[in-house]
């Protein structure tokens, strides 16, 4: 069964709420699959996500152009970016089945891009423009393993009250 989740963010407050939601709940070794439109603010999402981990939100920009990122807090993230790669084959040149099978979580954006070279367990997560710094969040856990994980989201994102 695919349990879906949509997380309303008013602003950008919001927005660093579900990013450390997303830090506490979702287990190492995770890959998430961020899509969206551009400027939707799949990058703000990551920085949330990482300063959550314990990284300076400074640190995190968008890996257009180097292809990916790496971050270490208090726990490592691979960040890596879709959006000017290719094919399949050039994605799969950058290594990403190292990022997978670590403990990391990984985070692609663009990720709807190389879709047939993810890891059959992950996390899908759109995010739409509602307005001009509200997003609409839809996640889905795809895969098995990841059953319980939008149950664990639901309850973490109400362990981070709005401000």
């Amino acid at each position: 069964m695919t349990e879906t989740l949509v997380f309303e963010a008013a602003n950008e407050a919001d927005t660093d709420r579900f990013g450390a939601a997303l830090a506490a709940a979702t287990p190492p070794g995770t890959t998430i699959a961020l899509g969206g439109t551009l400027g939707a603010g799949k990058t703000r999402l990551v920085q949330a996500i990482a300063a959550a981990c314990g990284v300076d939100r400074g640190e995190v920009v968008s890996p257009t152009f180097v292809l990916c990122q790496k971050y270490t807090g208090d726990r490592v993230i691979f960040h890596l970016d879709a959006y000017r790669i290719r094919d399949d084959d050039e994605f799969r040149e950058l290594g990403p089945e190292e990022f997978f099978e670590s403990a990391g979580l990984t985070i692609i954006e663009w990720a709807e891009k190389v879709i047939d070279c993810l890891p059959d367990e992950r996390l899908a997560l759109e995010i739409e423009v509602t307005g001009p710094t509200a997003r609409r969040f839809t996640v889905t856990a795809v895969g098995n393993s990841l059953e319980g994980l939008v149950k664990a989201l639901r309850q973490a994102i109400g362990q981070f009250p709005g401000r």
